[in-house]
């Protein structure tokens, strides 16, 4: 695919399409899921083609994953949650994979060490897509000739939305690889930062009572976005735009990295540890503040909105700016109420939710059930979805979660006034 048509393909997301199976049809559902299969599968390839055998083999921190890993792990889950419980006739192709591209899942078995997946360098990138023909063809032919198909979609719809998940940090794990090299790569270099919104209310409206939150239509969600439930609001506006890169330089500009009385605790240690004076991948050339994008090293543009702030910095800057970060609740409000530009495909944001269980939440029996529910504790919630976030994989209701720390993934914010 020509790299313009990639680039396109990264930076559009589409809350309006809830889930991989949003368009399902009655009539014909093998036809549906096999295209729907294989694009998803697609997909994956072609964010990867951009690289090198030697980017794909790469892991920058042991929060990150090669793009190698990212490949055969999204295929190894097809293989142990779909093909070896239903296909019974299925060969696996090589029977070690599933040690060293198991990332996770105890109960599924023993694994590579996640800080150690950079060290694989067999098998090589020519044999993972050797390794992902063979599963696309064995869940193509499961497709075709299962008779218990219903029992078969929701594997295979939580597969491919969790290989969505992995294409998103196939972009962020390899910007953050790609940061390192004093080169400047760039992955696409017709890269462009997705068009925002430029002109809105002054202030957004106004939010207050009780409100139904979580997943409670039809079409997919994760488990960790259930049970809905109610949740009272007091009275409270959300900026309807996100905080740019011009607010940022404000606020350094006026000490926000220096003045302690501004941050947490454990963010102030860290921006002392991490010698934090600006966003994740800004950096000074000449004098002027740049940024290590998709598209390469580029000057920092004021208007577009500031990317790559942890949970830390945005906390700081809601308080260095009299305001605050919005609750879960409040933002999937007012995303599910229209009055918030640019919610989804531009940046994640920050809410000051902590990622906790919601009341009545129970994890699924078995391995697929060590998805979510066990990594709820220790870590911050954001919502919406970013640049990354491939189209067809955003919806309100939607939880991300990553330790307050955390800023190499396009995450950002916008502010939340309570009114008294």
């Amino acid at each position: 695919m020509p790299r313009a048509a990639v680039s396109e393909r990264v930076r559009l997301a589409d809350p309006a399409n809830d889930s991989v199976a949003a368009a399902q049809p009655s009539d014909d559902p093998r036809h549906f899921w096999l295209n729907t299969f294989a694009a998803v599968r697609g997909e994956t390839e072609r964010r990867a083609a951009l690289l090198s055998p030697e980017d794909q083999v790469i892991q920058s921190m042991p929060d990150a994953s090669p793009t190698k890993w990212h490949r055969a792990h999204v295929t190894w889950f097809f293989e142990q949650f779909l093909l070896r419980p239903f296909a019974p006739d299925y060969k696996p192709f090589d029977a070690r994979f599933a040690f060293l591209f198991n990332s996770y899942y105890v109960a599924a078995g023993p694994r590579q060490a996640r800080p150690q997946r950079g060290l694989i360098t067999r098998p090589n990138a020519a044999e993972v897509a050797q390794y992902r023909a063979h599963v696309d063809a064995a869940v193509s032919a499961l497709i075709e000739s299962a008779e218990n198909l219903g029992t078969l979609i929701p594997i295979i719809e939580i597969g491919l939305n969790h290989e969505q998940q992995h294409q998103e940090l196939l972009l962020t794990d390899i910007l953050h690889a790609f940061s390192f090299n004093e080169t400047h790569p760039a992955y696409d270099p017709d890269w462009q930062w997705p068009q925002t919104a430029r002109e809105g209310q002054a202030a957004g409206a106004s939010l207050a009572g009780i409100h139904m939150i979580g997943h409670g239509d039809g079409g997919f969600c994760f488990d960790n976005e259930q049970p809905a439930h109610q949740v009272v609001l007091r009275p409270v506006r959300l900026a309807p735009s996100l905080v740019s890169n011009g607010e940022w330089l404000e606020f350094m500009a006026d000490g926000g990295y220096t003045t302690p009385t501004l941050w947490l605790s454990d963010g102030w240690a860290t921006v002392e540890t991490q010698c934090w004076e600006a966003p994740g991948y800004w950096r000074k050339v000449d004098g002027v503040w740049h940024a290590m994008t998709l598209g390469g090293l580029r000057r920092v543009d004021a208007a577009t909105p500031v990317c790559h702030v942890s949970y830390y910095e945005a906390d700081a800057f809601a308080r260095w700016s009299g305001k605050d970060l919005p609750t879960e609740g409040e933002w999937e409000v007012a995303a599910k109420s229209g009055v918030l530009n640019d919610a989804f495909g531009i940046v994640w944001q920050w809410t000051r939710g902590a990622y906790t269980p919601y009341p009545g939440y129970k994890a699924a029996p078995g391995a697929l059930g060590e998805y979510n529910g066990k990594f709820m504790v220790n870590q911050m919630v954001l919502r919406g979805s970013s640049l990354a976030t491939p189209a067809g994989h955003s919806r309100a209701s939607y939880r991300n979660f990553f330790y307050p720390s955390a800023r190499w993934q396009f995450s950002g914010l916008r502010l939340a006034e309570y009114e008294h």
